[in-house]
């Protein structure tokens, strides 16, 4: 056998190995595509898809620090040494989790909301009796204090449509908007706040809007049981026109259980491209007679309690008024004014101020006459919101 022979019969060995294993080659699978989430600005910024779906996904909320003190709102606490009663900072830290989805269906966008506070506070009682409810008498103040931890859900509804269900705000609050940018807007308070509700909102698409509401209310708000007692709920509706120059708009509101209305009237003006006015006014009755207890002979004693659930400020009617300048890209004043029936009066003045991007802290004076008696406070509000 000559070289030559040997070679390409070498060759031919080797191209046949060659084959025989290409034909027992092991096929390695493809690892699968893997699914990144994907950024959803439907419904503005820091929403993504939820993986897997159609559903689009914000988490959001802040964390809060706020320290208040004065007259108004410090908290009084007994002394260690002694047992004297003192005189010290009110104070509380707060996480607040939020959650905003939605979807597009062929009956509109499927809407959620969710929110769940987490507050810890010095606690305690706060403040002299300094605020006059409704019916005129003197309440505790520092209505801010907060005692240990606490949970709670201010908010989780579903609105598909304008149709909304679920724990909210009452609409006789919402709609028109709350009373200004300050901390303490509700010393001369102007509407109540947590309920369920089943409500309406129509969106005309030319600035017009109206709603409509049914609520439940809520146990004990100032000092009042307001919960329904029957399949009879509290009705609210409104109409308001908004426009590049501001808004006006009108509520009013039924308390089922007390057989008493409320109505309120609001302006929001633009004045120029930085400052920004608003005026709100309300009225009410108050409220059917209810039994309030029994006399010394053991009959039942019928008074009017002045409880309505939508007017919760002190006699029949109630001002506020308001506006905000943005004084420079950081900082933004606020003032805001209220006088009631009851010679309840309130102002507050504060700065919001954006030292970076998401962090606000906002320093405010609060002043608050009832008509007997007067008192000052200070809050400052250290707030991250993302």
């Amino acid at each position: 056998m000559n070289i030559k022979s040997l070679l390409l019969g070498s060759a031919a060995a080797l191209v046949a190995v060659s084959g025989a294993r290409a034909a027992d080659a092991v096929v390695i699978a493809e690892p699968e595509p893997v699914e990144y989430v994907r950024v959803c600005d439907v419904y503005g910024t820091g929403y993504f898809y939820i993986p897997g779906t159609e559903t689009c996904l914000r988490i959001g909320g802040y964390v809060r620090y706020q320290i208040s003190g004065g007259d108004l709102w410090e908290r009084s606490a007994t002394d260690h040494q002694d047992g004297s009663e003192n005189e010290t900072w009110n104070k509380y830290a707060r996480l607040s989790l939020q959650t905003w989805t939605g979807t597009e269906t062929e009956l509109g966008t499927l809407k959620t909301f969710t929110e769940t506070r987490f507050t810890w506070g010095n606690g305690g009682t706060s403040g002299p009796a300094i605020f006059r409810d409704r019916n005129g008498n003197l309440v505790p103040g520092g209505s801010n204090g907060y005692d240990g931890t606490s949970v709670s859900l201010n908010f989780a509804w579903i609105e598909l449509g304008g149709f909304r269900v679920g724990k909210d705000e009452s609409a006789y609050t919402t709609f028109l908007g709350y009373a200004g940018a300050v901390i303490s807007d509700d010393m001369v308070p102007y509407g109540p706040f947590d309920t369920n509700l089943i409500s309406y909102t129509f969106n005309g698409g030319n600035g017009f809007s109206a709603i409509v509401s049914l609520e439940t209310g809520k146990d004990g708000s100032y000092g009042h049981d307001y919960s329904i007692d029957s399949y009879v709920p509290h009705i609210v509706a409104g109409a308001k026109f908004a426009q590049d120059w501001g808004s006006i708009g009108l509520v009013g509101g039924y308390d089922s259980i007390h057989e008493a209305w409320a109505v309120k009237a609001r302006l929001d003006v633009k004045a120029t491209d930085t400052i920004s006015l608003f005026l709100m006014a309300g009225y009410g009755d108050d409220g059917a007679e209810e039994v309030v207890g029994r006399n010394a002979a053991g009959e039942l004693v019928v008074a009017t309690t002045g409880a309505n659930f939508y007017k919760p400020w002190g006699g029949e009617w109630a001002i506020w008024g308001g506006a905000s300048a943005q004084v420079s890209d950081k900082a933004k004043v606020n003032l805001q004014l209220a006088y009631d029936d009851s010679e309840a009066f309130g102002a507050s003045i504060n700065v919001n101020y954006d030292l970076v991007p998401g962090f606000r802290i906002t320093p405010e004076i609060d002043y608050y006459d009832n008509g007997v008696d007067d008192a000052w406070g200070g809050v400052i509000r250290f707030q991250r919101s993302f």
